[in-house]
């Protein structure tokens, strides 16, 4: 097989893996039940005042940034107002100091007891579900008084308890889960910027 036709059939493979899962994703009702209750008591949180958080490590840390952005700036109305989305984690000096005084395992933790209020939302993404600092975070945010949303990959039995609306794609490959939870998170932000924004 040459360079050229093993990529093209790589290519192919990959289009083919991240279609099956797709159409798992349409087919699973509990998750597609959780989706809209994610989108719904967010844009109602939002709507009454509320900040939404997000966090991730790696590649999820990307995708918690995009989500706050289309949130801040706009998504697909122009005219409607910025809403309030916050990616944890980018605050060089906080997870540093944080992270050298304490634990990584509290960087975003630490910063939800620092910023959010009861009746806040955290969008908290790990492909694995059990990202030490991911569960941190989803056990303060529960702690204090925050809707907790995790967006992970194939449920296992120990996620955790701290995450109220789970968000589990049928999937244990990284790459496919975060192709998931970006389509899964530009829908969460479509029904949040259509119930929750006015347009100015």
């Amino acid at each position: 097989m040459t360079q050229d036709s093993f990529i093209a059939t790589l290519l192919d493979q990959r289009l083919d893996s991240t279609l099956a899962l797709l159409e798992a994703v349409r087919a699973d009702e509990s998750l597609l039940e959780s989706t809209l209750a994610a989108a719904t008591r967010t844009a109602e949180a939002i709507k009454r005042g509320g900040t939404l958080f997000i966090c991730g490590n790696g590649g999820s840390a990307g995708e918690a940034t995009h989500l706050s952005g289309e949130l801040i700036g706009p998504f697909l109305n122009k005219t409607r107002r910025p809403l309030p989305a916050i990616a944890l984690g980018f605050d060089t000096s906080a997870v540093s100091a944080v992270a050298n005084d304490f634990s990584f395992d509290e960087v975003f933790a630490r910063q939800i007891a620092a910023l959010a209020r009861p009746g806040d939302v955290l969008w908290a993404l790990s492909t694995s579900g059990r990202s030490p600092n991911v569960v941190r975070a989803l056990d303060t945010a529960a702690e204090r008084g925050l809707l907790t949303v995790l967006l992970t990959g194939a449920a296992h039995e120990d996620l955790p308890a701290s995450a109220q609306i789970r968000l589990a794609v049928p999937s244990r490959e990284t790459p496919r889960i975060q192709e998931v939870h970006l389509m899964l998170g530009h829908f969460l932000c479509e029904v949040v910027e259509f119930m929750a924004s006015g347009s100015e």
